[in-house]
């Protein structure tokens, strides 16, 4: 399927922000999303290559926010621009384009320079917000859209360990042959398992296939790490999987959707629906008998949204209004059997993940309700998982805008790094599924 994407205006861009220029109207113009020219590395070829973490191509990727070292290498890194294979939920061989850090800090602990597979926040559906876009342009605002490249704080702090990084964009998020799969379970599971392995072919990298591999994710990205460590042990064993982080998922879909309906992000509503109608005929169907013109227009736009340009364009808007009958997105999905079975097969929780996992959920989140987070780490300990759980307390900061879900990013992304930096040493841990009855 053609990415949905609309020729608007080409840019200038700088190290620190992607700024509009002059339009052009050329039929041959690179694809262009919300005035963003997307570079043409991130356009897949016709044919890829066997296999899965295969790397397809490579190119140096400048850093925005980087330092002369006195050693002359470059601080944090040297970063390089990926595109490599991984297989879709469909079963398609696709391309997802990320980035691999080399740091310039020395490894300290034994064994090879371990790696830490970094799955992003949510950014946006737009090929403009891909996570490997945000390194080399920390800002991207040019009055048609709007992100802001807050992962790279936690990259940096990991690549201050003397871990290697590599970062994936995720099913369609950057590579312009396709939609964005927002919270496609199976997708971004093997995106991250695949970027591991691609980052063993990046020339000069000190990865080798016997480096110790963690993974690290919040929100988007704790639901794709924790996909990725259950899936793990059937899609990519040879990975020497020694610890994961996964900070507020979002394990069940149906619940989180009623969290993020009418919420500063109702756009990633849109998102998830999108991907899901790209993949799931059953949800196309659905989509097209319940989704009103108004609705429809919405999906199409939002497709091509950052973070930033959604808030403002879709902040705080209810479902209700996208469908012909006047209901909820969650309540035409709950009357709808098709639909729901698309959203149970994205649950998380069903299967055991492979080594110690830490899960970490802010107790006020509303938007990735911090009960279905909390219910994970229940199923996983079930199972008997070598689970870590940790209820961030802070205060109400405020219902649905945003605020009690980026909270605890923030004051637990030092001891979430530290966790996983122990992993990577080869340090023990100890489960806390013991104390789950006690713990809120």
């Amino acid at each position: 399927m053609s990415r949905i994407s609309t020729v608007l205006t080409t840019v200038v861009a700088t190290t620190a922000c992607v700024c509009a220029a002059a339009p052009t109207a050329a039929a041959s113009d690179p694809v262009v999303s919300r005035g963003v020219t997307i570079p043409a590395f991130y356009t897949p070829p016709a044919e890829l290559p066997s296999g899965n973490g295969v790397l397809v191509r490579h190119e140096p990727l400048p850093l925005g926010l980087s330092l002369p070292g006195l050693d002359g290498r470059p601080m944090p890194g040297t970063a390089t621009r990926l595109m490599y294979t991984s297989t879709a939920s469909t079963g398609e061989r696709v391309a997802v384009t990320g980035a691999y850090i080399e740091p310039s800090a020395r490894w300290k602990g034994d064994g090879p320079r371990p790696l830490v597979v970094v799955g992003s926040g949510t950014m946006g559906q737009g090929d403009q917000c891909a996570p490997s876009f945000a390194l080399q342009y920390p800002l991207t605002l040019n009055g048609q859209t709007v992100s802001i490249a807050y992962e790279d704080l936690a990259i940096y702090r990991i690549l201050a360990t003397g871990a290697a990084v590599v970062v994936t964009d995720y099913v369609g998020l950057g590579a312009t042959d396709r939609v964005h799969t927002y919270v496609n379970r199976v997708d971004q599971g093997h995106a991250m398992l695949d970027a591991a392995r691609a980052a063993r072919s990046v020339p000069g990298a000190s990865v080798t296939a016997d480096s110790r591999v963690g993974l690290y994710g919040y929100s988007q990205g704790g639901g794709a790490s924790a996909s990725a460590a259950e899936l793990h042990g059937t899609y990519a064993p040879e990975i020497d999987l020694v610890g994961t982080y996964s900070g507020a998922p979002p394990a069940d879909l149906t619940e989180v959707m009623k969290g993020i309906d009418g919420s500063a992000l109702a756009a990633a509503l849109g998102w998830s629906i999108n991907g899901f109608v790209q993949a799931e005929p059953d949800m196309r169907e659905v989509v097209n008998e319940h989704v009103n013109a108004t609705g429809l227009a919405a999906l199409k736009d939002i497709s091509t949204t950052c973070v930033g340009d959604a808030i403002f364009g879709y902040g705080f808007t209810k479902s209700t209004k996208w469908t012909k009958s006047g209901k909820s997105v969650a309540e035409v999905i709950a009357g709808e059997p098709r639909a729901q079975a698309v959203l149970d097969k994205q649950r998380l929780g069903t299967l055991k993940p492979t080594g110690p996992v830490r899960l970490a959920t802010g107790v006020q989140d509303d938007i990735v309700p911090h009960a279905q987070s909390r219910q994970l780490a229940v199923d996983w300990c079930t199972k008997g998982a070598d689970v870590t759980y940790k209820a961030v307390r802070l205060p109400n900061l405020g219902d649905k805008i945003l605020t009690n879900h980026l909270a605890p990013l923030i004051t637990d992304q030092g001891d979430a790094i530290a966790w996983l930096t122990d992993r990577l040493r080869g340090e023990p841990t100890g489960s806390n599924c013991g104390t789950m009855p006690y713990q809120r």
